[in-house]
């Protein structure tokens, strides 16, 4: 009886039940079979909630367990959660509120993978050696549709997991987001076969049953991650500044087969102060109006993002054809947190070569939607030589490439844009 009295307190004590529940976890890591790991949580847990799954993942990334072994069994952690987990209505909210616009993204989401499981089912069906495959056309409409999905991931990564970021949530994200590029990685590869100009029959069935299966697990799996524990705990921590900051910025990362509905009302927290536009910034080489300043970093014809010392984003650039999308949400947030979890590694070598001296610039170039994007890091150092930050400069040189010959005579390439004074 004592016994059972202090399991009783146990499990009404939140920290302790968390705590349980990581242990429990922590055997399926090391081996135990799923029904047994499930048995266990459904006889000492008993119920739980969102917040408490995303506090067992954060204490096992606190606990020093690499975020890749989460990554290769947060699929499980979810399915033998699911049976504990307190099911809570979708909480009621105003048309057009961004997880108004998730919600309503991930109902079409549904229905492109049931789409495309239905003509996966159709290749399924047939025999290998049948004249022709049905519905291919058909399937790769609903592929393209779930394509799509990157923008509602974008905006995740970028809005919602910085906002959870300062509210001291940042492990669970983390694997989330490496979630997001295995479920790209394998969209990618399903339409990169599907491409192909003559696949056989018998391929294609395996390409269904494998690559194409999985991605449509995958898919389901994080729709319901999303609408079971990310959007209920956003909703919990966030600030009504918050979700205003939000919605402000969604537009940059574009919308995943909706567009949002009117009717939120963002309310906006009070701008802070500023110097008049026309007052002087003092350098060197010069004076220039913070209007001026503002001005002249918008038209550049590249990129700019600077990282403080402290690997915190403290600036970035905003003309009217960035090649990567930005918004103000990303500003103070660690560098580490605005890049995927198996780039993280490199951005770490970098900062840290430029930090010791051994390097001062680093970079790349990469094929990204059409155009040849060249990505550069550099070093800032003050007067004393004094590790000051990194700056990326990121550039579409598609046109640079293309150039031939000389052009010594004015020769205008666009015309004017009409209402400049």
């Amino acid at each position: 009886m004592a016994y059972a009295q202090g399991m009783s307190e146990l499990i009404e004590n939140r920290p302790e039940r968390v705590k349980l529940l990581k242990g429990i976890i922590q055997s399926l890591h090391a081996g135990a079979p799923q029904e047994e790991v499930r048995q266990s949580l459904e006889e000492l847990v008993c119920r739980t909630d969102y917040s408490e799954i995303m506090a067992m993942e954060q204490q096992l990334i606190a606990d020093g367990m690499p975020v890749s072994e989460i990554l290769g069994m947060c699929d499980l952690h979810s399915q033998v959660t699911r049976d504990v987990l307190v099911q809570l209505a979708p909480a009621p909210l105003p048309a057009g509120h961004p997880i108004d616009t998730l919600r309503r993204e991930n109902e079409a989401l549904r229905d492109a993978i049931a789409r495309l499981q239905q003509m996966m089912n159709r290749v399924l069906e047939i025999g290998n050696d049948a004249g022709g495959v049905p519905s291919v056309l058909d399937w790769r409409q609903a592929l393209n549709d779930l394509q799509d999905v990157d923008k509602h991931y974008q905006r995740k990564e970028h809005l919602l997991f910085t906002a959870l970021e300062r509210h001291g949530i940042s492990g669970p994200s983390k694997v989330m987001w490496g979630k997001h590029d295995q479920i790209r990685d394998l969209l990618k590869d399903l339409a990169a076969a599907l491409c192909q100009g003559d696949v056989s029959t018998a391929e294609l069935k395996l390409l269904a049953a494998t690559t194409g299966a999985a991605a449509a697990s995958a898919l389901k799996e994080m729709i319901y991650k999303e609408e079971h524990i990310l959007f209920p705990m956003c909703l919990e921590k966030f600030t009504a500044a918050e979700w205003a900051e939000i919605w402000a910025s969604s537009p940059r990362y574009g919308w995943c087969l909706v567009e949002p509905r009117q009717g939120y009302q963002p309310q906006f927290a009070a701008a802070p102060a500023r110097g008049p536009a026309n007052e002087a910034v003092a350098m060197p080489t010069g004076n220039l109006s913070l209007e001026q300043l503002t001005a002249i970093f918008s038209t550049l014809p590249v990129d700019l993002t600077f990282v403080d010392a402290d690997d915190r984003v403290a600036f970035f650039s905003e003309g009217p054809h960035r090649v990567f999308a930005r918004s103000r949400a990303i500003i103070g947030r660690k560098v580490q947190n605005c890049h995927p979890p198996r780039s993280v590694d490199v951005v770490d070598r970098i900062l840290g070569d430029f930090r010791e001296g051994r390097q001062n610039v680093a970079e790349f170039w990469i094929q990204f939607t059409g155009r040849f994007v060249h990505i550069r890091y550099f070093a800032v150092r003050g007067d004393g030589g004094q590790y000051l930050g990194t700056l990326e400069v990121t550039q579409d040189i598609g046109p640079l490439r293309a150039l031939e010959g000389e052009r010594r005579l004015l020769a205008y390439d666009a015309p004017a844009p009409a209402g400049i004074q």
